[in-house]
């Protein structure tokens, strides 16, 4: 292997990374601030509040985007060993 193509392939890592962990994360920050937001107008300072309805948002899209998550794992994996062998 020389360096182009392993630094390419730490490129796709990274990549597939973002992919994977960006929709959970995005979301979550977003329930997070109109939660924050909510809570300033409210003057309710509970923590639970935010940590459950962020842990109900990723749930969700683990849930909805799970399959398209392992697909995207299984096909980065399967070219990742297809490298490996060759």
């Amino acid at each position: 292997m020389d360096p182009t193509m392993v630094s390419e392939t730490m490129r796709d890592a990274v990549g597939v990374c973002i992919k994977l962990g960006a929709p959970m994360l995005l979301l979550s920050m977003l329930v997070g601030v109109v939660v924050a937001i909510f809570q300033a107008v409210t003057q309710i300072h509970e923590q639970t509040i935010s940590f459950i309805l962020k842990l109900i948002v990723v749930v969700t899209v683990l849930l909805v985007g799970g399959s398209w998550m392992m697909g995207t794992l299984q096909d980065y994996t399967r070219s990742i060993f297809q490298l490996i062998s060759s």
